[in-house]
């Protein structure tokens, strides 16, 4: 693949700061909130709805899963959040945009955008979202006309490490991320997306591992 195609479709990610006011909350919702979107899944997840979503409501911060959040997700213990999709269709082919982050071991990041049903499971949790991503951003990369981007494709692939979806008609979104620490594949974030009318964009989030567990 040559590589001025390459740069068309990967941004650095370096330098995105954090959501505004988060760092200003106080009190344990602060706490939580500065955790959450000092991530790169959060960062991720506002360039996705930047770019999909232009003109809606960005979210502040995140809610934590106990304040409510309904179906179609659930909480699958440590590894997060999980959805229930009522359908599941091959051949769909949804948007996505790859991301890079990173400059000497980058570490890739893909947002993606269509029908829940185009992961092709009635169950979507954190192996089966970073599945999904993986094949894409491999798909993404690999040129059929040049054997050499093989490696390329395969080498980004295998560096994804935060995955955002988003399926504007259904109204939600999965965020999967990779411990950089233990490898652990987590999904810490649901999105709920308001309807044309209202343009609002509401996340949950769970707690993330201990930061004496990530360094």
């Amino acid at each position: 693949m040559p590589e001025g195609e390459r740069r068309l479709m990967m941004i650095v990610m370096d330098g995105v700061g954090d959501a505004g006011g988060a760092r200003s909350a106080k009190g344990a919702r602060g706490e939580f909130v500065h955790e959450v979107t000092r991530r790169p899944i959060w960062r991720l997840l506002l360039r996705g709805l930047g770019v999909y979503l232009p003109g809606w409501e960005m979210p502040a911060g995140a809610l934590r899963a106990r304040d409510g959040f309904g179906p179609p997700a659930y909480l699958n213990g440590d590894a997060g959040f999980g959805l229930q999709i009522s359908g599941r269709r091959r051949g769909l082919e949804p948007d996505r945009e790859i991301y890079v982050r990173g400059r000497e071991n980058p570490s890739f990041g893909i947002v993606v955008a269509g029908p829940a049903a185009a992961i092709g499971s009635r169950v979507v949790d954190a192996e089966v979202l970073m599945r999904f991503a993986r094949r894409l951003t491999f798909e993404e990369l690999f040129d059929t006309g040049d054997a050499d981007s093989v490696p390329y494709a395969v080498r980004g692939a295998r560096a994804v490490e935060n995955a955002v979806f988003l399926d504007r008609a259904a109204g939600i979104g999965l965020c999967v991320e990779v411990d950089p620490v233990s490898r652990a594949l987590t999904c810490p974030l649901y999105v709920r997306l308001g309807g044309p009318a209202e343009r609002t964009v509401r996340v949950y989030g769970v707690a993330a591992q201990p930061v004496g567990a990530r360094s």
